[in-house]
């Protein structure tokens, strides 16, 4: 499975895994989720381990990915960025599987 982080989400993952004070099995969990005005939605959290069904991509040393079996048949080949503008701050998914999305662009159609 294919996920890319640009630089400025590498930056802000690993703030994110600092302040959490994780652990070196800690990573990121990148879910889609029913629901959102397209159908999916997109979810990050950090989590402190990996569940047993979990596909694991280490992206960088101190970066893992964590991916549930339903989330990764919509993920392969997903571009996560950070970005921050005068409308706001947050993570910004290029997803070549998505069809369409909603204006907002928090959830998207395949």
């Amino acid at each position: 499975m294919q996920i890319q982080l640009t630089d400025s989400a590498q930056t802000k993952v690993q703030s994110f895994l600092d302040d959490h004070g994780a652990g070196e099995k800690a990573g990121l969990r990148v879910a889609v989720l029913p629901g959102g005005c397209s159908g999916f939605q997109y979810g990050l959290t950090i989590e402190d381990t990996p569940k047993d069904e979990d596909e694991i991509i280490d992206l960088l040393p101190g970066i893992r990915v964590f991916v549930d079996p339903f989330s990764a048949q919509y993920l392969e080949g997903v571009e996560i960025d950070y970005v921050s503008n005068m409308m706001g701050a947050g993570f910004a998914f290029k997803n070549p599987a998505a069809t369409g999305g909603c204006g907002c662009g928090s959830s998207f159609t395949t």
